[in-house]
């Protein structure tokens, strides 16, 4: 039950950390596009963790919720301070999402271990979407990155975000 309170916590934090910088990223739409639909997945993901812990006779840890928020809120407002914030913001993103596919194979076998069928299936959909996003990112950092440094070395153009 603490493992899923903490993975609550965590998309809840993602959620967060997503939903800022979908609103910095103005020159960057196929970044911004792939975070966009990722922050719907990351909802779901939320809804659906949550789902476990009340079918297991739980509720979600305010604290912890709360805490992870406040975590994303300010990686979020410490983005404008920096001025490669959408490469740090990718990288960011990227060891974000190994620490979800970590959590996710952790619930996975302690679900498998108890017999949690339900949640062991839940948790293999969301650690399947957290690959997909991971793959997606480390994949296009490369493009991100060669993006970010010709918008740097054009006068007049803005790179950051």
């Amino acid at each position: 039950m603490e493992w899923l309170r903490d993975a609550h916590a965590m998309e809840e934090q993602a959620e967060t950390m997503l939903a800022a910088l979908s609103r910095r990223i103005e020159n960057y739409p196929d970044f911004k596009a792939q975070v966009d639909r990722h922050l719907q997945e990351t909802r779901e993901q939320a809804r659906t963790v949550r789902a476990c812990i009340e079918r297991r006779g739980g509720d979600t840890s305010t604290l912890k919720d709360l805490t992870g928020k406040f975590v994303a809120t300010w990686q979020g407002i410490s983005g404008a301070f920096v001025g490669d914030e959408i490469v740090k913001a990718g990288l960011a993103t990227y060891t974000f999402e190994q620490m979800e596919i970590g959590s996710y194979t952790i619930l996975i076998a302690a679900a498998a271990e108890v017999g949690d069928t339900q949640t062991r299936s839940a948790c293999e959909r969301l650690l399947d979407e957290e690959r997909t996003m991971a793959d997606w990112l480390i994949g296009n950092l490369p493009a991100l990155t060669g993006k970010y440094l010709a918008r740097e070395e054009t006068p007049g153009v803005t790179a950051k975000h």
